[in-house]
Protein backbone atom coordinates (compact mmCIF):
# COMPACT_ATOMS: atom_id res chain seq x y z
CA UNK A 1 0.00 0.00 0.00
CA UNK A 2 1.37 3.18 -1.11
CA UNK A 3 2.05 5.84 1.57
CA UNK A 4 0.15 8.65 0.37
CA UNK A 5 0.54 10.67 3.25
CA UNK A 6 4.21 11.39 3.58
CA UNK A 7 4.20 13.43 0.69
CA UNK A 8 1.68 15.76 1.91
CA UNK A 9 2.90 19.73 1.95
CA UNK A 10 2.90 20.79 5.72
CA UNK A 11 4.78 23.93 6.76
CA UNK A 12 8.41 23.92 7.92
CA UNK A 13 7.54 25.97 11.01
CA UNK A 14 4.41 27.21 12.75
CA UNK A 15 4.17 30.08 14.49
CA UNK A 16 2.04 30.23 18.08
CA UNK A 17 -1.65 31.91 17.10
CA UNK A 18 -0.82 34.47 19.90
CA UNK A 19 2.63 35.52 18.04
CA UNK A 20 1.20 36.69 14.70
CA UNK A 21 -2.60 35.47 14.78
CA UNK A 22 -2.94 36.67 10.86
CA UNK A 23 0.17 34.61 9.61
CA UNK A 24 -0.98 31.80 12.09
CA UNK A 25 -4.43 31.63 10.34
CA UNK A 26 -2.92 32.03 6.40
CA UNK A 27 -0.52 29.44 7.31
CA UNK A 28 -3.02 27.02 8.66
CA UNK A 29 -4.95 27.33 5.68
CA UNK A 30 -2.72 26.83 3.26
CA UNK A 31 -2.39 23.23 4.92
CA UNK A 32 -4.39 20.50 2.85
CA UNK A 33 -7.85 18.67 4.66
CA UNK A 34 -7.02 14.71 4.16
CA UNK A 35 -9.29 12.69 2.39
CA UNK A 36 -10.79 10.03 4.56
CA UNK A 37 -7.80 7.34 2.69
CA UNK A 38 -5.34 9.66 4.19
CA UNK A 39 -6.91 10.15 7.51
CA UNK A 40 -7.16 6.38 8.44
CA UNK A 41 -4.00 5.48 7.25
CA UNK A 42 -2.62 8.34 9.87
CA UNK A 43 -4.53 7.55 11.97
CA UNK A 44 -3.59 3.28 11.90
CA UNK A 45 0.14 4.34 11.74
CA UNK A 46 -0.15 6.56 15.31
CA UNK A 47 -3.45 4.27 16.66
CA UNK A 48 -1.13 0.38 16.35
CA UNK A 49 2.66 1.52 15.89
CA UNK A 50 2.81 4.93 17.77
CA UNK A 51 4.14 6.87 15.02
CA UNK A 52 4.22 10.36 15.94
CA UNK A 53 4.76 12.08 12.41
CA UNK A 54 1.71 10.69 11.89
CA UNK A 55 -0.12 12.08 14.85
CA UNK A 56 1.85 15.13 14.34
CA UNK A 57 -0.13 15.48 10.35
CA UNK A 58 -3.03 14.73 11.74
CA UNK A 59 -3.21 17.40 14.33
CA UNK A 60 -1.76 20.18 11.66
CA UNK A 61 -4.64 18.90 9.23
CA UNK A 62 -7.04 19.81 11.54
CA UNK A 63 -5.80 23.07 12.99
CA UNK A 64 -8.19 24.98 10.86
CA UNK A 65 -10.92 23.10 12.30
CA UNK A 66 -10.08 25.00 15.72
CA UNK A 67 -9.57 28.53 14.58
CA UNK A 68 -13.38 27.57 13.02
CA UNK A 69 -14.58 26.69 16.55
CA UNK A 70 -12.79 29.42 18.56
CA UNK A 71 -14.28 31.96 16.06
CA UNK A 72 -17.48 31.01 17.90
CA UNK A 73 -16.31 31.99 21.34
CA UNK A 74 -15.55 35.36 20.48
CA UNK A 75 -18.43 37.13 22.31
CA UNK A 76 -16.42 36.98 25.70
CA UNK A 77 -14.01 39.54 25.47
CA UNK A 78 -10.59 36.69 25.55
CA UNK A 79 -8.12 36.59 22.92
CA UNK A 80 -8.58 34.94 19.94
CA UNK A 81 -4.71 33.22 19.83
CA UNK A 82 -5.50 32.48 23.26
CA UNK A 83 -8.86 30.18 22.44
CA UNK A 84 -6.85 28.90 19.47
CA UNK A 85 -4.15 27.95 21.65
CA UNK A 86 -6.42 25.79 24.31
CA UNK A 87 -8.39 24.72 21.28
CA UNK A 88 -5.15 23.18 19.81
CA UNK A 89 -4.78 21.23 23.44
CA UNK A 90 -7.81 19.53 23.12
CA UNK A 91 -7.26 18.47 19.39
CA UNK A 92 -3.98 16.93 20.47
CA UNK A 93 -5.63 14.81 23.29
CA UNK A 94 -8.41 13.86 20.93
CA UNK A 95 -5.80 12.49 18.23
CA UNK A 96 -4.07 10.76 20.97
CA UNK A 97 -7.51 8.80 22.15
CA UNK A 98 -8.73 8.31 18.42
CA UNK A 99 -9.57 5.09 17.66
CA UNK A 100 -10.06 4.62 13.63
CA UNK A 101 -11.65 1.58 13.89
CA UNK A 102 -14.74 3.23 14.91
CA UNK A 103 -15.78 4.17 11.70
CA UNK A 104 -15.92 8.08 12.26
CA UNK A 105 -14.11 11.01 11.03
CA UNK A 106 -11.34 12.51 13.60
CA UNK A 107 -13.32 15.91 13.33
CA UNK A 108 -16.41 14.45 14.30
CA UNK A 109 -14.51 13.02 17.62
CA UNK A 110 -12.73 15.63 18.14
CA UNK A 111 -14.90 18.91 18.51
CA UNK A 112 -15.88 17.78 21.83
CA UNK A 113 -11.88 17.92 23.31
CA UNK A 114 -11.23 21.22 21.17
CA UNK A 115 -15.06 22.55 22.98
CA UNK A 116 -14.38 21.16 26.67
CA UNK A 117 -10.47 22.54 26.69
CA UNK A 118 -11.94 26.55 25.87
CA UNK A 119 -15.01 26.03 27.54
CA UNK A 120 -12.59 26.14 30.83
CA UNK A 121 -10.42 28.18 29.44
CA UNK A 122 -13.36 30.73 28.82
CA UNK A 123 -15.11 29.52 32.46
CA UNK A 124 -11.57 30.44 34.36
CA UNK A 125 -10.47 33.71 32.51
CA UNK A 126 -14.18 35.75 32.10
CA UNK A 127 -14.45 38.47 34.59
CA UNK A 128 -17.08 36.98 36.67
CA UNK A 129 -15.93 34.99 39.32
CA UNK A 130 -18.11 31.40 39.83
CA UNK A 131 -20.38 32.19 37.26
CA UNK A 132 -20.74 28.49 36.13
CA UNK A 133 -19.34 25.98 38.58
CA UNK A 134 -22.16 23.20 37.94
CA UNK A 135 -22.54 21.24 34.75
CA UNK A 136 -26.10 22.66 34.22
CA UNK A 137 -25.39 26.24 34.63
CA UNK A 138 -22.04 25.67 32.36
CA UNK A 139 -24.70 24.66 29.75
CA UNK A 140 -26.75 27.85 30.34
CA UNK A 141 -23.84 30.08 30.23
CA UNK A 142 -23.15 28.76 26.77
CA UNK A 143 -26.20 28.73 25.44
CA UNK A 144 -28.23 31.48 26.58
CA UNK A 145 -27.00 34.04 24.36
CA UNK A 146 -27.81 31.95 21.09
CA UNK A 147 -31.63 31.09 22.50
CA UNK A 148 -32.46 34.86 23.46
CA UNK A 149 -34.75 36.13 20.33
CA UNK A 150 -33.68 39.24 20.60
CA UNK A 151 -31.36 41.77 23.01
CA UNK A 152 -34.20 42.70 25.41
CA UNK A 153 -34.67 41.22 28.38
CA UNK A 154 -36.42 37.94 29.01
CA UNK A 155 -39.47 38.05 30.07
CA UNK A 156 -40.92 34.71 32.64
CA UNK A 157 -42.16 33.10 29.81
CA UNK A 158 -38.82 33.09 27.69
CA UNK A 159 -37.06 32.61 30.78
CA UNK A 160 -39.59 29.40 31.49
CA UNK A 161 -39.10 27.75 28.45
CA UNK A 162 -35.51 28.54 28.14
CA UNK A 163 -35.27 26.77 31.54
CA UNK A 164 -37.42 23.78 30.46
CA UNK A 165 -34.74 23.18 27.07
CA UNK A 166 -31.26 23.55 29.34
CA UNK A 167 -33.12 21.72 32.51
CA UNK A 168 -32.37 24.76 35.31
CA UNK A 169 -35.08 26.92 36.69
CA UNK A 170 -36.13 29.69 35.52
CA UNK A 171 -34.84 31.47 38.65
CA UNK A 172 -31.07 30.20 37.01
CA UNK A 173 -31.94 31.55 33.76
CA UNK A 174 -32.39 35.13 34.72
CA UNK A 175 -30.03 35.56 37.69
CA UNK A 176 -27.49 34.02 34.46
CA UNK A 177 -29.27 36.49 32.22
CA UNK A 178 -28.35 39.64 34.28
CA UNK A 179 -25.03 38.27 35.16
CA UNK A 180 -24.22 38.36 31.25
CA UNK A 181 -25.45 41.99 30.82
CA UNK A 182 -24.17 43.01 34.30
CA UNK A 183 -21.61 46.44 33.44
CA UNK A 184 -18.84 47.69 35.35
CA UNK A 185 -19.64 51.11 36.44
CA UNK A 186 -16.89 53.59 36.77
CA UNK A 187 -15.26 54.40 39.65
CA UNK A 188 -14.27 58.07 39.00
CA UNK A 189 -16.54 60.11 37.42
CA UNK A 190 -16.94 60.03 32.95
CA UNK A 191 -18.63 63.58 32.61
CA UNK A 192 -16.59 65.96 31.00
CA UNK A 193 -18.81 68.81 31.32
CA UNK A 194 -20.24 70.37 34.59
CA UNK A 195 -23.69 69.33 34.20
CA UNK A 196 -25.01 69.96 37.66
CA UNK A 197 -28.26 68.22 36.89
CA UNK A 198 -26.59 64.66 36.67
CA UNK A 199 -27.42 63.26 40.12
CA UNK A 200 -24.66 60.19 39.38
CA UNK A 201 -21.55 61.04 42.55
CA UNK A 202 -18.78 58.55 41.29
CA UNK A 203 -17.82 56.46 44.04
CA UNK A 204 -13.94 57.56 44.15
CA UNK A 205 -15.97 61.06 45.17
CA UNK A 206 -17.00 59.28 48.76
CA UNK A 207 -13.18 57.78 49.19
CA UNK A 208 -10.92 60.26 51.39
CA UNK A 209 -7.82 60.88 49.69
CA UNK A 210 -4.37 59.24 51.88
CA UNK A 211 -1.68 58.87 49.09
CA UNK A 212 0.22 61.28 50.03
CA UNK A 213 -0.08 60.57 53.97
CA UNK A 214 3.67 60.88 55.03
CA UNK A 215 3.13 57.37 57.42
CA UNK A 216 1.61 55.62 54.84
CA UNK A 217 3.89 56.85 52.26
CA UNK A 218 6.48 54.88 54.45
CA UNK A 219 4.77 52.22 55.50
CA UNK A 220 4.01 51.66 51.73
CA UNK A 221 7.83 51.97 50.93
CA UNK A 222 8.61 49.66 53.36
CA UNK A 223 6.03 46.80 52.72
CA UNK A 224 7.21 46.99 48.67
CA UNK A 225 10.83 46.75 49.73
CA UNK A 226 10.36 43.63 52.07
CA UNK A 227 7.66 41.62 48.97
CA UNK A 228 10.50 42.55 46.42
CA UNK A 229 13.39 41.24 48.89
CA UNK A 230 10.81 38.10 49.68
CA UNK A 231 9.99 37.40 46.00
CA UNK A 232 13.85 37.62 44.88
CA UNK A 233 14.65 35.31 47.36
CA UNK A 234 12.04 32.93 46.58
CA UNK A 235 12.42 33.20 43.11
CA UNK A 236 16.40 32.58 43.57
CA UNK A 237 15.66 28.75 45.61
CA UNK A 238 13.74 27.61 42.41
CA UNK A 239 15.44 25.60 39.55
CA UNK A 240 16.61 27.76 36.61
CA UNK A 241 13.75 26.17 34.43
CA UNK A 242 10.90 26.75 36.67
CA UNK A 243 12.17 30.43 37.34
CA UNK A 244 12.57 31.45 33.68
CA UNK A 245 8.69 30.47 33.06
CA UNK A 246 7.85 32.16 36.06
CA UNK A 247 9.87 35.35 34.77
CA UNK A 248 8.64 35.21 31.12
CA UNK A 249 4.96 34.64 31.93
CA UNK A 250 4.29 36.87 34.58
CA UNK A 251 7.40 39.28 35.02
CA UNK A 252 8.53 40.32 30.99
CA UNK A 253 6.99 43.11 29.54
CA UNK A 254 7.11 40.81 26.76
CA UNK A 255 5.23 37.80 28.13
CA UNK A 256 5.60 34.44 26.50
CA UNK A 257 2.92 32.07 25.98
CA UNK A 258 2.76 28.29 27.09
CA UNK A 259 3.00 26.91 23.57
CA UNK A 260 5.91 29.74 23.40
CA UNK A 261 7.59 28.18 26.21
CA UNK A 262 6.70 24.18 25.25
CA UNK A 263 8.44 24.38 21.74
CA UNK A 264 11.49 26.07 23.84
CA UNK A 265 12.01 23.52 26.08
CA UNK A 266 10.72 20.70 23.99
CA UNK A 267 7.71 19.21 26.27
CA UNK A 268 4.00 20.21 25.93
CA UNK A 269 2.13 22.95 26.83
CA UNK A 270 0.03 20.96 30.02
CA UNK A 271 3.57 20.31 31.43
CA UNK A 272 4.78 24.49 31.41
CA UNK A 273 1.47 24.54 32.87
CA UNK A 274 2.01 22.29 35.83
CA UNK A 275 5.80 23.46 36.22
CA UNK A 276 4.21 26.91 36.15
CA UNK A 277 1.90 26.01 38.90
CA UNK A 278 4.46 24.35 40.88
CA UNK A 279 6.60 27.26 41.00
CA UNK A 280 4.34 29.60 42.08
CA UNK A 281 3.03 27.02 44.63
CA UNK A 282 6.79 27.12 46.07
CA UNK A 283 6.86 30.75 46.06
CA UNK A 284 3.69 31.07 47.68
CA UNK A 285 4.86 29.32 50.65
CA UNK A 286 8.20 30.85 50.74
CA UNK A 287 6.90 34.91 50.61
CA UNK A 288 4.17 33.49 53.66
CA UNK A 289 6.89 31.86 55.53
CA UNK A 290 8.69 35.70 55.58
Amino acid sequence: MTDSSSNLPMPLSLSAPGANLGAYISSVNQIPILTPEQEKELANRYFYNQDLDAAKLLVMSHLRFVIHIARTYAGYGLPQGDLIQEGNLGLMKAVKRFDPSMGVRLVSFAVHWIKAEIHEYVIRNWRIVKIATTKAQRKLFFNLRSLKKSSKRLTLKEAESIAKDLNVTPEQVLEMEGRLTSYDAAFESQNDDDDESSHYVAPALYLEDNRYDPARLAEDEDWEEQSNNALHDAMSDLDDRSRNILQRRWLDDDKSTLHELASEYNVSAERIRQLEKNAMEKIKVAMSSN
